[in-house]
C-alpha cells in the first residue's frame, strides 16, 4: 500500500509530537481509546493528515488538539508544540483542573513516613486507655 507524503502513523506522530515517551505507549493509548481522531475511535496504523483533530486523553488531563503538521523525527519540545493547535477551551480545562488538583493535595498533607519509637509508645498508650482514662487527661 503506497503512503502519501503528506501522512503519517498516528502513533508515529503522537511520539515526534511528545505525547508520549515511546512508540509503544502511544499504541497502547490508541489501542485503550484513549485517542480519537474526528471523534472516530481508530487503530495505531492509522494515517493521519495535517487539518485532523485528535483528542487525546491522558488521565486527568484532555488535549483537543488540531494537527499542523507532520514530521519524520522526533523534535525537541519546543518545536514539537509546533506540530499541533490545542483549542482554547482545552486549555483552559486543563489549567482549572491542575488549579484543583494542586488545593485538593493541599488540604492533604502527606505523613512523614513510619511513626518514631517514640510515636509509637504515644500511640500504644492512647489505644490502652480505656474511656474513664481518657477523661481524666
Amino acid at each position: 500500500m503506497e503512503e502519501s507524503k503528506d501522512t503519517m502513523r498516528l502513533d508515529k506522530w503522537l511520539w515526534c509530537a511528545r505525547f508520549f515517551k515511546t512508540r509503544a505507549l502511544a499504541a497502547t493509548a490508541i489501542k485503550g481509546n484513549k485517542i480519537r481522531v474526528n471523534d472516530n475511535a481508530i487503530k495505531a496504523a492509522k494515517n493521519i493528515k495535517p487539518g485532523d483533530k485528535l483528542t487525546i486523553r491522558k488521565p486527568p488531563y484532555q488535549h483537543d488538539i488540531t494537527v499542523l503538521k507532520l514530521s519524520k523525527n522526533r523534535l525537541s519540545a519546543s518545536q514539537a508544540v509546533l506540530l499541533y493547535e490545542e483549542t482554547a477551551e482545552s486549555i483552559q480545562t486543563r489549567e482549572e483542573l491542575a488549579k484543583q488538583i494542586k488545593a485538593e493535595s493541599a488540604s492533604f498533607p502527606r505523613t512523614r513516613g513510619r511513626p518514631s519509637k517514640r510515636d509509637r509508645r504515644h500511640i500504644i498508650r492512647f489505644i490502652r486507655k480505656t474511656p474513664d482514662q481518657i477523661d481524666e487527661d
